[in-house]
C-alpha cells in the first residue's frame, strides 16, 4: 500500500474553470498566453495559491482605480456615467441644434461635447398648468426626435426654411427672359434685337 505523506502547512488553488480557447483547439502550441484581469490571474502573481496586492503603491492605486465605479463624485451623488445608446445620441444631437428649430427662441451657445456625466428625466406636469400647455397622452413620444417629428408646426417651419434657402440657391439662369406680362415681353424682344 502506497504511504500518503502529511504535508506541513497548507497549499491552496483556486479551482477555475478555463476560459482560454486552448480546450477547444485541443491545447496546441499557437494557443495565446491568457490575459490577466480581475478574476484570473497567473501563476507568477499567486503566492501559495492566493493572489497577493503588489507591493509598489503606484500598482495597487491602479488597481484600486479600476476597481472604482465611474461615478461623478460623492458631491453630486455618486451618479453614473450613462451608457450612450444610438437613440440617446439624436436626442443629444436635437438639444445641440435646438436653437434651429424655433424662430422664437434663442439659446447660448452650448459645449461642443456633451458631459460624460447626465441623467435624462420625464417632466411630470402640475395639474395647476393650464390645459393647452400640457401635452396629452398621444402627443408624448418616447424620445426627443419622435416627439419633435410629430410636431406640425415645426415640420411647417422646417418646410418654409427648406424652402428659402432653396431658392436663394437656385440659379437664375432663365429668369430674366420669362414672360411676366406684356411690357416684360416688349422689353425681352428689344434685349433679342
Amino acid at each position: 500500500m502506497p504511504e500518503i505523506k502529511a504535508l506541513i502547512g497548507l497549499s491552496w488553488e483556486p479551482k477555475l474553470p478555463t476560459f482560454s480557447s486552448a480546450t477547444k483547439n485541443g491545447g496546441g502550441s499557437g494557443t495565446k498566453p491568457r490575459e490577466t484581469n480581475q478574476l484570473w490571474k497567473p501563476n507568477t502573481q499567486l503566492v501559495d495559491g492566493l493572489f497577493v496586492p503588489p507591493n509598489n503603491p503606484t500598482k495597487l492605486n491602479k488597481l484600486l482605480k479600476k476597481q472604482l465605479k465611474d461615478t461623478a463624485g460623492t458631491s453630486w451623488f455618486d451618479m453614473p456615467a450613462p451608457t450612450m445608446t444610438p437613440e440617446l445620441q439624436k436626442d443629444l444631437q436635437l438639444l445641440k441644434l435646438r436653437n434651429v428649430m424655433d424662430p422664437k427662441r434663442h439659446y447660448k451657445k452650448g459645449n461642443s461635447q456633451p458631459n460624460k456625466y447626465f441623467q435624462v428625466g420625464t417632466v411630470i406636469e402640475s395639474p395647476l398648468d393650464f390645459f393647452s400647455g400640457r401635452l396629452t397622452k398621444k402627443e408624448r413620444k418616447t424620445t426627443l426626435a419622435e416627439e419633435l417629428l410629430s410636431d406640425h408646426t415645426l415640420g411647417n417651419y422646417r418646410k418654409r426654411k427648406v424652402r428659402e434657402i432653396e431658392d436663394k440657391n437656385r440659379p437664375a439662369g432663365n429668369e430674366k427672359w420669362k414672360i411676366k406680362g406684356k411690357k416684360s415681353y416688349q422689353r425681352a424682344k428689344q434685349r433679342r434685337l
